[in-house]
């Protein structure tokens, strides 16, 4: 079958690779019917994430028709239509029955790599690096799925592809992000990035009762969408210095949540601190730009919240960690637990409530995937997100 392929740093090719197989009883084999590019596949495609190997498949936002099951799968058969979330979770252990199931005890077939890092092993996750399972990805004509009886969700209406496929990664990454925000009615919520995940966000917060929501990014077209769709405030910090416009905006007393949508790239127009983050990662001596981390921790009102969908990698420095205690903020964190939102959130799409293809501004056929990435992660061509036909 063909796939795209991890081969080096700025270098994603795709290759002739083995048709996957049932490999456990728990597995499924799916044709995938529609893939996608994910700003978190940037931190692979800008070799920032450890333990890729040459030749690895990458992707972990598929969905597709169920082609054939493993005997121990008695939820979904051959024809069916599911969409596939980027964490595995085994659905038994005490996490999966916590609804925890990004942080599944079992499904990291790598497990010691992480615990040497992180010391204990979060999930294992499609597509994404031998540190966390080594796992074929999604964006690929075929796709193996390991605990496919607890994972995937099944599409029973004739929802198009572009409506459901976020259920996969991002629309669940955004509504958790609101939800572990904290948001209460009323509440002036701040957004750093404006790519799909932040998208989402934004639409969450309304959903959590904000009052305000408020959008931070420089790049336009991200900036109009969220405008135009997220019917929020906007501040370009090529333009405006974020925290003395946020404190104009909020009397000075800074958002009551803010969520940090952007993670280990970030950039900052002419900061001391990014300008000292990009000349590290330049030389590969520190996987994180935190900027936007640290400019949410000094904007956050004092006994606020601070959510971080936005992944991080490695050891960040320079965290004001005395303006986080002092200021009595709450942080929560997490790779998402996609399998606890996707009914309520698929009852939202059939609903009406909300058409998640908003954010799609490429479809493209599997072939042009490689093109695809280096356009997206330089903003070139409008480009916010990506959909694959394989």
């Amino acid at each position: 079958m063909r796939a795209i392929c991890w081969h080096g740093t700025g270098d994603v090719r795709v290759d002739n690779v083995p048709d996957p197989k049932i490999e456990d009883p728990r597995d499924i084999i799916i044709r995938v019917t529609s893939t996608a590019i994910c700003g978190s596949d940037l931190h692979l495609y800008d070799g920032f994430m450890p333990t890729m190997e040459k030749g690895d498949v990458i992707g972990h936002e598929p969905m597709g028709m169920v082609v054939e099951v493993g005997k121990a799968v008695t939820n979904l058969k051959a024809g069916d239509r599911v969409v596939v979330p980027f964490c595995l979770a085994c659905g038994d252990c005490w996490f999966c029955k916590q609804q925890l199931y990004s942080l599944c005890d079992t499904s990291n077939r790598n497990a010691e790599i992480a615990r040497t890092t992180m010391g204990q092993s979060p999930a294992g996750l499609l597509g994404y690096s031998h540190m966390l399972g080594g796992y074929a990805g999604g964006q690929a004509e075929y796709l193996r799925v390991p605990y496919g009886d607890v994972g995937p969700i099944k599409i029973t209406s004739d929802l198009p592809d572009e409506k459901v496929l976020f259920l996969s990664d991002i629309f669940p990454t955004g509504y958790m992000a609101a939800e572990q925000a904290e948001i209460e009615p009323g509440d002036t919520v701040a957004v750093w990035g404006c790519g799909p995940v932040g998208q989402f966000a934004i639409q969450s917060a309304w959903m959590f009762g904000a009052g305000r929501v408020i959008a931070i990014d420089r790049v336009p077209e991200r900036l109009n969408m969220a405008q135009a769709h997220g019917k929020c405030e906007i501040i370009n910090f090529d333009k405006q210095d974020v925290y003395d416009t946020l404190m104009e905006m909020t009397k000075g007393r800074g958002p009551d949540r803010c969520i940090d949508a952007v993670g280990a790239e970030a950039h900052g127009a002419g900061a001391i601190d990014a300008i000292y983050d990009k000349i590290k990662s330049s030389v590969m001596m520190t996987t994180d730009r935190a900027h936007v981390l640290r400019e949410a921790i000094m904007c956050c009102r004092k006994g606020g919240t601070l959510s971080i969908p936005g992944v991080y990698i490695g050891f960040p420095d320079k965290i004001p960690f005395g303006a986080l205690m002092n200021k009595a903020l709450t942080v929560k964190t997490g790779q998402t637990h996609v399998q606890r939102y996707h009914h309520q959130l698929l009852a939202k799409i059939e609903a009406g409530e909300i058409d998640p293809s908003f954010v799609i501004t490429h479809r493209l056929p599997l072939e042009e995937g490689p093109d695809a990435y280096k356009t997206f992660r330089d903003k070139k061509d409008n480009c916010i997100k990506v959909v694959l036909k394989p």
